[in-house]
């Protein structure tokens, strides 16, 4: 494949554009607010805000799963983190069932309007960041009634409470219609006081196939959106199967490829073939060898992942070790690589011919917030609730994502937009067993950057001991060797992203293995991390507090 080299000059220009560094320098972060590490033997919670920790540790204390805490935290976050988390949003959650000793995944993703078809898009000159059109059929409301029907005790009255009590005070415009579709939604649960499964159920047919459900198709048509009725009538949490590789005596598990997180797993197959511990944590040999490892993933992301209901993904090869044993020999321990490198896991060949893909407008690098809950039963919960940048549909006071901007519109591409079809996210939430028993939750926002961070609290906690508290604090690194997630902005070939906490020696070192470095002004990547010690029953959780990321245990 032949090298696209990005003058230097035009580094930081590039990383401004796409939305990973600001344009001029900034001051610095705020200091963090509310706790950011604790540790009990009873439960934790680890997410995007103090009032989210709050609201799910009360539930916690008062009788309630993971499962429960879960929802509570994240319905708060909606109104606390609005703007990055909405109703309307999308919500991958992995969950770990201690009674049946089980992983799954609850999708928390919805699809492609029946409307947003490739040419519709094509004709427009493609996919837009913002507003009605680039809206993603709901997912994170019926996310949560699925938990809580399958893994929790609470009636989403229950856990709706703390939200409405901050709704009530009627902080913005929106917060008033908001309380009143969630009331709507407790209203038709109550038509079941002596089932709750079937409350949920209620729930959900209220927003998504009664009164609610038309009233977003009437916002929706008058405001020149895509979403119909029958998008929303039709729209089910799929339950599935995650996907996992074992790494140094752990099982990892991540959400499928309709979601970025298989790389993930993609990049521990390579580095086990480097002692990470005899090279050293955060020294120059480890970043670089962890750095060409991302890059090579991360162009399999590009090329192949994708829904697996509308393509053909070669997961089993891509995750397989014989595949990472042909990759790994293209990891350079002395230089590193200026070419995007896709592999062929069909061919079982380390690289793919004619590889080169077409590229996008770009649009920001669009956060989003995190949620990790444990409880003393064992059962264990991570998930990386969103909704950022759609719309305000209308009087319901739900805001929509502009989540299908994750799409491409190239025909033939197997993440081309297509009707139905769910888009391949940057949600990346993570579960880490040893034995069969739970060992670590993660999840990370910051959309291209999160399985970045994800990798690096993995190997930080697995490969060099730390704890949460150490992880989630450690100087983080990252890249821009590849496709932006949102609207596709080209790979920026050999960037390399720098905490300057690494220090000068170690800077300049990668520098001279030709990284072109840049210096970070903020964390990269917000992860928070729950760690369960089955020796001593200890739970342990942290959030970066550099990311205003909040966590608390009992």
């Amino acid at each position: 494949m032949p090298r696209l080299l990005l003058p230097a000059c035009l580094l930081a220009a590039a990383l401004s554009a796409v939305g990973f560094l600001p344009p001029h320098p900034v001051a610095a972060q705020p200091a963090p607010t509310g706790t950011w590490k604790a540790s009990g033997k009873n439960g934790a919670v680890a997410a995007g805000g103090q009032e989210a920790v709050d609201a799910g540790l009360a539930v916690l204390k008062s009788g309630g799963n993971a499962a429960d805490a879960a929802v509570t935290a994240t319905l708060v976050m909606t109104v606390t983190d609005s703007g990055k988390v909405a109703l309307g949003g999308e919500m991958p959650i992995l969950v770990y069932d201690a009674r049946r000793k089980v992983v799954e995944v609850l999708c928390g993703l919805g699809t492609a309007p029946r409307l947003a078809t490739r040419e519709y898009f094509a004709k427009k000159g493609g996919i837009p960041a913002k507003g009605p059109e680039p809206a993603a059929v709901p997912g994170m409301l019926d996310a949560c009634l699925t938990l809580l029907d399958r893994h929790g005790t609470r009636t989403f009255a229950e856990v709706a409470a703390p939200t409405l009590r901050l709704l009530d005070r009627n902080a913005k415009p929106w917060h008033a219609d908001y309380a009143r579709t969630l009331r709507r939604l407790i209203e038709a649960e109550k038509a079941s006081p002596d089932d709750r499964r079937r409350g949920l159920r209620l729930a959900a047919d209220c927003f998504y196939r009664g009164p609610i459900a038309r009233e977003i198709d009437a916002w929706s048509r008058a405001n020149g959106g895509l979403l119909r009725y029958s998008d929303l009538a039709t729209h089910v949490t799929r339950v599935e199967e995650p996907v996992s590789v074992d790494y140094r005596g752990h099982t990892v598990y991540k959400c499928g490829p309709w979601t970025q997180g298989p790389y993930l797993l993609q990049a521990l197959r390579l580095l086990e073939g480097f002692d990470l511990k005899a090279l050293g944590q955060n020294r120059p040999d480890t970043i670089h060898v962890m750095a060409e490892a991302l890059k090579l993933t991360l162009a399999d992301r590009d090329v192949y992942y994708a829904d697996p209901l509308f393509a053909d993904v070669p997961l089993p090869q891509l995750l397989s070790r014989q595949y990472a044993d042909l990759r790994r020999p293209l990891i350079d321990r002395r230089r590193a690589s200026l070419e995007v490198r896709p592999g062929d896991p069909r061919g079982m060949k380390a690289l793919l011919d004619k590889a080169k893909l077409p590229r996008g407008p770009g649009a920001p690098n669009r956060d989003t917030t995190t949620c990790v809950v444990a409880d003393r039963a064992g059962n264990l919960v991570a998930a990386t609730p969103s909704g950022f940048n759609g719309a305000l549909a209308g009087e319901t006071g739900v805001w929509l994502s502009a989540r299908l901007q994750s799409f491409n519109i190239w025909e033939g591409h197997p993440n081309c937009i297509e009707p139905g079809k769910r888009p391949r996210i940057t949600l990346t939430p993570g579960l880490v067993l040893k034995e069969g028993r739970p060992v670590l939750g993660l999840s990370c926002a910051g959309g291209d950057q999160q399985d970045q961070a994800l990798l690096q609290l993995t190997v930080n906690c697995l490969d060099f001991g730390m704890s949460p508290a150490e992880a989630v604090t450690a100087p983080r690194f990252g890249t821009m060797h590849h496709l932006s997630s949102f609207r596709q902005a080209p790979p920026v070939l050999g960037s390399l992203l720098l905490d300057p906490r690494l220090g000068k020696e170690t800077i300049e070192d990668l520098r001279g293995r030709g990284a072109r470095v840049t210096l970070l002004k903020a964390a990269w990547g917000r992860p928070v991390v729950v760690k369960i010690d089955a020796a001593t029953g200890v739970i342990e959780a942290a959030g970066d507090p550099r990311a205003q990321r909040n966590a608390g245990a009992y």
